[in-house]
């Protein structure tokens, strides 16, 4: 892989291109995904004609840690050089700089690969995504994992919704913390409609009162809410404690979580692989 400094496989060099600032969570974050990835891509090789991998927020393929020289290879280009790689990967970006760059470095870093590029916002670019996934067949069996990963909240129900008519497993960072409980006051105005959107639940104001009168935190109420969302399309519902927290190294404190949702206990089987060992002091971010 280009420009990958030898004591550090996912530490890069600046390509003179954009590159976003993160704080040094994302790191964590990175780890947690790409080695979801890898186990999934390899565990899945045999038991399906074409695996497919889709980043809805996919961004600019390198950041900067915050205050720091630090730049690391973010999770597109981390699915990209696997030892089982995906069929094909499709990343969808709506920053235009951020998706030339990306563009850039996975020709770089992975010229012979299959990608797809997707300009523009994901909730509004649902036929493109549908068109660039295979739709598959009794012959030609297609199974997607699809990584989606917001700033905040912005995801629209209506979205996994429509994807979740192919065979995807999803992997969603809820932010639950580092916006929906920062914006909560906003969120809870009569006139926003953000968590409906987000829930699929025009009275989900209703069950937030109802919860809220039981203890318990809105964080959790969203998370356990989206979580039973996502039943209603057939995927298995997860319980908040399953879904992977992710804190501020700097004060200790939750910024979101990482949760998982399929049909398949397989995927669960995986996950907990990434639950168990999800700690810096393990080799399993090392390539193998």
């Amino acid at each position: 892989m280009a420009n990958i400094i030898p004591n550090d496989r996912w530490v890069v060099e600046d390509d003179g291109l954009f590159c976003q600032e993160v704080g040094p969570w994302a790191e964590t974050k990175h780890n947690l995904v790409s080695y979801y990835g890898r186990l999934f891509s390899t565990g899945m090789k045999d038991k399906w004609d074409s695996r497919i991998y889709i980043e809805l927020y996919a961004g600019a393929g390198y950041s900067r840690i915050r205050e720091t020289l630090r730049i690391v290879a973010g999770s597109p280009l981390r699915a990209l050089p696997l030892p089982h790689p995906f069929d094909r990967s499709i990343f969808c970006e709506k920053d235009s700089v951020s998706i030339e760059s990306l563009k850039v470095r996975v020709k770089r870093i992975a010229p012979r690969a299959d990608v797809v590029f997707i300009p523009g916002d994901c909730n509004d670019r649902m036929p493109d995504l549908l068109a660039a996934i295979p739709a598959g067949s009794r012959e030609d069996r297609v199974l997607s994992l699809c990584f989606v990963d917001p700033c905040d909240i912005g995801i629209k129900f209506k979205t996994i919704r429509q994807l979740s008519n192919r065979y995807i497993d999803f992997l969603v960072l809820l932010a639950l913390y580092m916006d929906a409980n920062r914006a909560r006051a906003h969120y809870l105005h009569p006139k926003s409609t953000k968590v409906a959107e987000f829930l699929d639940s025009p009275d989900w104001r209703a069950q937030w009162t109802r919860a809220e009168s039981s203890g318990i935190a809105f964080p959790r109420f969203l998370a356990e809410a989206f979580s039973q969302s996502m039943e209603t399309l057939r995927y298995i519902g997860q319980p908040f404690y399953k879904m992977k927290e992710v804190k501020s190294p700097e004060k200790n404190l939750p910024l979101y979580r990482l949760a998982l949702f399929s049909r398949h206990d397989r995927a669960y089987s995986l996950w907990n692989e990434v639950l168990k060992y999800s700690t810096e002091q393990t080799q399993m971010f090392e390539e193998e």
